[in-house]
């Protein structure tokens, strides 16, 4: 299945998106690292652009970042991916420990890498909102609970196809 399948049916399709649990999970990482790729060339591009000021702060950095000079943009591009890498895989990870306790309410089989995959594929829509979120600063206070309230319905529609628990 292609990117732009699982694009497209991560967004409106919930029972392609429970089925993608039996995706392999490099495919699943791939897709995951394909978001990572955007957070972090939008951030990076924010940075280049003059939009985040960092070293403005203090005298002190604004000293360290004319001494190291056109180094920064590499190291600030690995430190926002590595950052970005980090913010993204905790977080499916945390919602697919919320999904096993939606998952067991709903009687329904679930086992943690099966729902991990669902939820990486999941979070589609949510890292949308918050690219989108990030270049309205008033809003960005409400993006998390926006965010993280998407993606459990999206990971709990998606339960909905789940086989049913043995009894």
């Amino acid at each position: 299945m292609k990117f732009q399948q699982l694009f497209l049916a991560a967004i409106h399709e919930p029972k392609k998106l429970a089925a993608f649990r039996l995706l392999p999970i490099g495919r699943v990482f791939r897709y995951a690292f394909l978001f990572v790729l955007v957070m972090t060339t939008i951030s990076f591009i924010r940075f280049s652009l003059g939009d985040a000021d960092l070293f403005e702060a203090s005298a002190e950095l604004a000293d360290y970042s004319k001494t190291i000079g056109g180094l920064i943009y590499p190291m600030a591009f690995i430190f926002q991916f590595v950052i970005s890498t980090f913010y993204v895989f905790v977080r499916i990870s945390i919602f697919a420990a919320i999904g096993m306790i939606i998952g067991n309410i709903m009687k329904r089989r679930v086992e943690y890498r099966f729902l991990w995959r669902t939820t990486a594929i999941a979070i589609t829509v949510p890292l949308l909102i918050t690219i989108i979120l990030d270049f309205f600063p008033i809003l960005e206070t409400f993006g998390t609970v926006v965010t993280s309230i998407v993606h459990i319905g999206y990971v709990a529609f998606a339960l909905k196809y789940y086989p049913k628990a043995a009894k």
